[in-house]
């Protein structure tokens, strides 16, 4: 039963919030089931974690940032927890921050649209993941950051584009369906 002295726009402001906060905590959580069912291709310095596609969904709401943020902590948590993840801890810090980077950033380019997609807004989820996790990778093969980052970024980078391309699919496919507002909190 809503406060008495509650307005209705307070109301309406409150049942929004609640449903941003629910839509962040749906894509987390599939972010993160996604990820731990295909364990195998999620982790590695060869990947493809399928769940990167969600990181597109920043596009349609700010909510989604933190949806995919905490998705993508959950996955490397876990991964590091039950030795899933070989780069351990280090990852739940280094590759949860990339993924929060990408997301803003993503959100950032959304506006911009070629052919009615965001497609520009899939190039920081491959960009930020193939620095920072390509680094972690290089670190743990060799010791120091040398020239064999390049090798680890670039694996990291063509494992991240095939989830980016369905996440632009996904985002326009939203947005045709007017479905959109599932992920705005609406």
């Amino acid at each position: 039963m809503p406060h008495p002295t509650a307005s209705k726009g307070e109301m309406n402001m409150k049942n929004r919030t609640l449903r941003q906060m629910t839509a962040a905590g749906v894509i987390a959580a599939a972010y993160a089931a996604v990820s731990l069912v295909l364990a195998p291709i999620t982790f590695g310095a060869v990947q493809c974690r399928v769940s990167e596609a969600l990181t597109l969904l920043p596009v349609l709401s700010p909510a989604a940032i933190w949806g995919v943020t905490l998705g993508c902590a959950i996955t490397n948590g876990v991964g590091a927890a039950t030795g899933t993840n070989f780069l351990g801890m280090v990852d739940l810090f280094v590759g949860t921050a990339a993924t929060l980077l990408a997301a803003i950033t993503s959100r950032l380019l959304g506006k911009i649209r070629l052919g009615g997609a965001p497609w520009l807004s899939a190039l920081p989820p491959i960009l930020f993941n193939a620095v920072a996790i390509g680094a972690e990778w290089c670190y743990a093969a060799t010791g120091s950051i040398n020239g064999a980052f390049w090798v680890f970024a670039g694996q990291i980078a063509l494992g991240q584009i095939p989830p980016c391309l369905l996440g632009v699919w996904l985002v326009h496919l939203l947005e045709r369906r007017g479905l959109q507002s599932i992920i705005e909190g609406k």
